[in-house]
């Protein structure tokens, strides 16, 4: 093994990870429970510009938007523009974002992913797709409540697997 494949390893888990995300995403909810489902895509997408930053970037989250909106019918360049837009701010909040407690981290995940589901909206606007109320904002506070476990959980695999 050279060195340069020493230094960066663990792409297939860093694909499955999104791959997941995509399923977590497309699984069918109850229509009681579709406002709560977690913005996965974005919330994966967070996690490695943060902990792994010089392997996705803003290019890699545009990719994985692109995906996401031909997954889910929505679209083209909806979550496209939005995962580009939160791994860019990751990007710029790396290494202030990487020093804070894990619920601090999350108080900053709601704003990130509420900002993607604006930019969202407004794609979605545009198109004459209007939407709102407090429903419209479920999401985030999902994805909020569920980063410190999701965070560990994503630690511990990324520690296991040596991605680097």
């Amino acid at each position: 093994m050279s060195p340069n494949d020493r230094r960066h390893s663990g792409g297939g888990v860093i694909i499955l990870s999104f791959v997941t995300a995509y399923v977590l995403t497309l699984i069918p909810l109850p229509a009681w429970a579709m406002f709560y489902r977690p913005e996965w895509g974005g919330l994966i997408l967070i996690y490695w510009c943060l902990f792994l930053p010089q392997r996705v970037g803003v290019v890699g989250a545009w990719l994985v938007g692109l995906l996401m909106d031909a997954l889910t019918g929505a679209v083209l360049g909806q979550h496209a523009l939005a995962f580009a837009l939160i791994a860019y701010i990751t990007l710029c909040w790396q290494r202030r974002l990487s020093q804070q407690t894990i619920w601090q981290q999350a108080v900053n995940v709601l704003f990130l992913v509420a900002l993607g589901q604006f930019l969202e909206a407004w794609v979605r606007g545009l198109d004459g797709q209007l939407m709102g109320g407090w429903r419209f904002w479920m999401p985030a506070v999902t994805s909020m409540l569920l980063w410190p476990w999701l965070s560990v959980v994503l630690r511990n695999i990324q520690q296991r697997f040596a991605v680097r």
